[in-house]
């Protein structure tokens, strides 16, 4: 009796056991943080005694870029320290134990940048045990080896641009009342070398507690797996390939690790350097390889065998029932809700970003590679792309918003079994110290409008409630300042910006009775304009800031003008142009869910 209790206790506790490893990755959380763009404002030079200035709020000296330099760039370089703390802190909250960095983790991959990084993420690790995998984006490797750098708009004393450069000569004054030039390597950027040796620890490099880990390189394979394999093919030396058309050999800093819970993360490395001709003479001078910001379009071309590593680690996590979730710093999806060629049509191939949209080749060819789930950034915008095939394959392509942009926010990506994810957009909205550096911004306001710059901003930024509300002041002074003069047609701007909401529901011919239940709205072409720019960052997660009656007024012009313009015989440039603008503006109403969202991995389904 006894005997047999044993039996059953025994088969009991094998069942349990299976099942346990069975689901082991079931409810497994990893949050993506993209495109940090660190600059370490409290860092300091190794090689030289400045400083920066001293903010008069806490006595503190910083390092920070000027607000007018932040309202000319598609990112914000100060404010974005403190949200950094912010999301961390807001993981360790939900008790996150797996974070993400899919490249464009550091300004510009200098020195004292990545120094400044590996000091946060060492912290988190050690007091929170946070483990850290990232991959790098064009911002981190700007070229594949150490290049001399520098920035003109650092903030210098009395509101002045301080210029800091890492090398003597590299910049001439233009005036004699300019503060003098500092030089220091630290503002340099790295190549691979120097980014492997500071950030190794991060996923670049095998850990003995890792259950497995490789690069496309790897002469051994799963089964016959150690640790001490794994070290001795991880040095940067054993990751090169031949890059043509030259046959350049080029790091690769590609891997592919399983932390825990039978989960694999893999790390594509979409860094493309394509080479110059020079590039014969001198394979190592950083200067004769171009910069990769184009990303997966020139993977197609010049780094073919990460889609052959791609097919053959899939098949493996299938053979070994690993759960495969892919990242890197480029989309591999079209990321405009399929507008990109209306967009094309309205602003012209070279605007709006649209030489860095994958083609359709990219899409296919990982989806049948079979990568089904791919999470990046490089494009400082909240969207989810959709590739489904006739063959059954089908793409997921998760774009993590920045926490230097609007909406500043991360994603949180929840394995609920093999088949069955969930994705959660979380909006970083309070950051704390976020207004820290607001009376270095009063010291460079005082000083342009004693100047009388033309370009000086609009100080309305300092009132922001919240760091939400900051990032939506950058991006509304960002479109005044440089989208409307160098993306917008000239001719459509300018109709556009004379216009009010009564203005286009009549050139809508928005019907009699919707004109008159609208009538008092105050809303002019210019709101309509950075609510398309809004929607085109943030997707879904701009509809609370636009408010669901601007919305439906929206439609109700979008839908009538549509009918309308079918019925013109010789439309003017201006009636085409807003044609398509309002086609463009309907896609993004109407793309795939991109704030909290479950995706059925074995269907090819998404639903909110």
């Amino acid at each position: 009796m006894n005997y047999c209790k044993w039996i059953i206790g025994g088969l009991f506790f094998i069942v349990i056991s299976c099942t346990s490893v069975k689901n082991k990755s079931k409810n497994t959380q990893i949050a993506f943080l993209s495109d940090v763009h660190l600059l370490d404002i409290y860092g300091t030079f190794r090689d030289s005694d400045y400083k920066g200035i001293s903010n008069p709020l806490d006595g503190k000296y910083t390092l920070v870029r000027t607000m007018k330099s932040q309202l000319q760039s598609t990112r914000l370089f100060n404010e974005n320290y403190f949200a950094f703390l912010a999301a961390l802190d807001d993981v360790v909250k939900r008790k996150i134990k797996t974070v993400v960095l899919p490249g464009d983790f550091s300004d510009d991959g200098q020195p004292i940048n990545i120094r400044g990084l590996k000091r946060i993420l060492d912290d988190y690790s050690k007091k929170h045990g946070i483990h850290f995998i990232i991959t790098t984006g064009n911002h981190d490797v700007a070229k594949p080896y150490l290049t001399d750098a520098g920035k003109t708009d650092f903030l210098g004393i009395g509101g002045k641009e301080q210029v800091i450069m890492s090398k003597t000569g590299m910049y001439i004054p233009k005036s004699k009342d300019e503060l003098a030039v500092v030089i220091t390597k630290d503002i340099g950027t790295m190549g691979y070398a120097e980014v492997l040796k500071e950030l190794g620890d991060f996923g670049f490099f095998p850990k003995k507690e890792n259950t497995y880990w490789e690069t496309p390189f790897a002469t051994y394979n799963y089964d016959n797996y150690s640790f001490e394999k794994a070290v001795a093919q991880a040095s940067i030396d054993k990751r090169n390939y031949n890059i043509p058309p030259y046959n350049t050999i080029v790091p690769d800093l590609s891997y592919l690790v399983e932390t825990q819970n039978n989960v694999w993360l893999l790390a594509i490395d979409g860094n493309v350097y394509v080479p110059k001709e020079a590039v014969k003479e001198n394979p190592k001078n950083p200067l004769n390889y171009n910069g990769p910001g184009v990303g997966y379009n020139t993977v197609l071309t010049h780094k073919k065998h990460l889609i052959s590593w791609a097919r053959k680690v899939v098949e493996e996590a299938k053979k070994k029932g690993k759960t495969l979730i892919a990242f890197s710093h480029y989309p591999m999806v079209e990321f405009n809700d399929d507008a990109s060629e209306m967009m094309k049509q309205l602003f012209g191939e070279d605007k709006m970003q649209l030489h860095r949209v994958p083609s359709e080749e990219v899409a296919q060819i990982f989806a049948n590679a079979g990568v089904q789930l791919h999470f990046a950034g490089h494009m400082h915008i909240n969207d989810t792309g959709v590739r489904k095939y006739d063959n059954g394959k089908g793409l997921f392509n998760i774009q993590i918003p920045s926490l230097a942009a609007y909406i500043p926010g991360y994603k949180i990506l929840t394995i609920k079994n093999k088949n069955k994810v969930e994705i959660n957009t979380v909006i970083i909205d309070s950051v704390p110290g976020f207004k820290t550096l607001f009376p270095l911004y009063e010291q460079e306001y005082a000083y342009l409008k004693n100047s009388n710059d033309p370009k000086i901003w609009d100080k309305g930024i300092l009132q922001a409630k919240n760091y939400q509300e900051f990032t939506n002041w950058h991006l509304k002074e960002l479109v005044r300042s440089r989208f409307l003069e160098k993306d917008w047609p000239v001719e459509f701007k300018d109709y556009m910006l004379k216009t009010t909401a009564k203005d286009l529901m009549t050139l809508a011919h928005v019907s009699a009775s919707k004109k008159e239940k609208y009538k008092n709205e105050n809303w002019t072409g210019f709101d309509f304009i950075f609510d398309y720019h809004r929607m085109y960052s943030a997707d879904e997660l701009a509809l609370k800031d636009i408010g669901v009656k601007r919305i439906n007024q929206y439609k109700i012009i979008i839908d009538s003008y549509k009918k309308q313009y079918q019925l013109l015989e010789k439309p003017t440039a201006i009636q085409t142009s807003f044609y398509e603008f309002c086609s463009i503006f309907e896609k993004f109403l109407k793309a795939a869910p991109s704030d909290k969202f479950i995706i059925n991995l074995k269907r090819n389904s998404i639903r909110n």
